[in-house]
């Protein structure tokens, strides 16, 4: 069954309202009302501001490693990209809607659609890399709390953590085995296509168009792996600053409640709660992500302020994304508008 992206939004949305009211409702209390109307919101102001602060960290990263490559991708785009990307991510299955996003504004810019998509597949490999040094390193030093956790969690962290693994093997298979690589992506393409038979598109030019960018994806790989090396070692460091500036937000929220920030932890659940974002269950991650949130949190922050916590952190870290996303979504269609006009009154 087929899902128009008005009916995969309201989805989005209502799994994560639900979520928020169960949570909400099973853990309000006197006390609950005590801890809203004390809540300091220029905490909640600070805590936007860290956020804007990793979506500007994130454009730069795209900066870096498109520079690495030989292109010019002015900041304001980067991160008006970002933002659409995290729009389009509400709607679709672990937030993955935001890469061809990504891809279509880098080539808007003069990048090849083979170093466009090279650049964002890097961009997730960092993620995993870093998130996994993270990760090992606050589980050492914070190894006794596995133990609380129930086995279904263990279960979905074990599986979200291959996925990202998975990720990360992309470029050594890609290294070590081009021509078998690109033989299985263009039988993707060749299927794909295919099925776009009697469509306006032409299956032969799909194809040649296809084989072109899939030699300068590999070719990109291959600079990352030498004389553009430099961009991968920036990217990774500015990847580091993007989750780490990403993850202060709820600890933030949480000093705002007038509770300890428990940084080291709140980095750690906010590391899982990362990766389990992206197995694509539900679009956009909703009610799973609520869900993995509270479970988690429910075991450093108090029950009576628990669903506010949840709520202030949702709508920073997802409610937030919509509002910006629509703008920048509006800075797209306002663009691509008069660039039609233009080359309408050439013609």
């Amino acid at each position: 069954m087929k899902f128009s992206s008005r009916t995969l939004f309201a989805i989005s949305i209502l799994f994560s309202l639900v979520v928020l009211a169960i949570v909400f409702a099973t853990t309000f209390t006197k006390e609950t009302i005590s801890y809203i109307l004390a809540f300091n919101f220029y905490f909640l102001i600070l805590s936007i501001g860290f956020r804007i602060l990793a979506l500007i960290f994130w454009g730069v990263r795209i900066q870096v490693l498109s520079r690495a490559l030989g292109y010019r991708v002015p900041l304001p785009h980067a991160v008006n990209m970002v933002l659409a990307g995290l729009f389009a991510g509400t709607i679709t299955p672990g937030q993955s809607g935001g890469e061809p996003v990504r891809i279509h504004e880098l080539y808007r810019v003069g990048v090849k659609v083979g170093d466009a998509t090279a650049v964002v597949i890097t961009e997730r490999i960092l993620d995993g890399i870093i998130l996994t040094i993270l990760g090992i390193g606050i589980m050492t030093i914070t190894g006794s709390i596995w133990s609380t956790f129930s086995l279904s969690m263990i279960i979905l962290i074990i599986i979200a953590w291959v996925c990202l693994i998975s990720v990360a093997l992309i470029p050594i298979l890609m290294l070590r085995y081009p021509v078998r690589m690109k033989s299985l992506i263009m039988r993707l393409i060749t299927w794909i296509s295919a099925k776009l038979s009697g469509t306006r598109f032409s299956t032969s030019r799909i194809l040649e168009h296809a084989d072109e960018e899939i030699d300068n994806f590999f070719e990109s790989f291959s600079k990352f792996a030498g004389p553009a090396a430099w961009g991968l070692i920036a990217g990774g460091g500015i990847t580091a600053l993007f989750w780490v500036t990403e993850f202060m937000v709820a600890s933030v929220i949480l000093m705002g409640l007038g509770l300890e920030p428990h940084i080291l932890l709140s980095f750690l659940f906010q590391i899982i709660i990362a990766i389990v974002m992206m197995i694509p269950l539900t679009p956009g991650s909703s009610g799973i992500t609520e869900i993995s949130t509270s479970s988690l949190y429910a075991l450093i922050v108090p029950s009576a302020t628990l669903g506010f916590f949840v709520l202030l952190w949702r709508f920073v870290t997802f409610y937030l994304n919509i509002i910006l996303g629509s703008l920048a979504g509006l800075v797209i269609v306002h663009r691509e508008v008069v660039v039609r006009s233009k080359n309408k009154d050439e013609e």
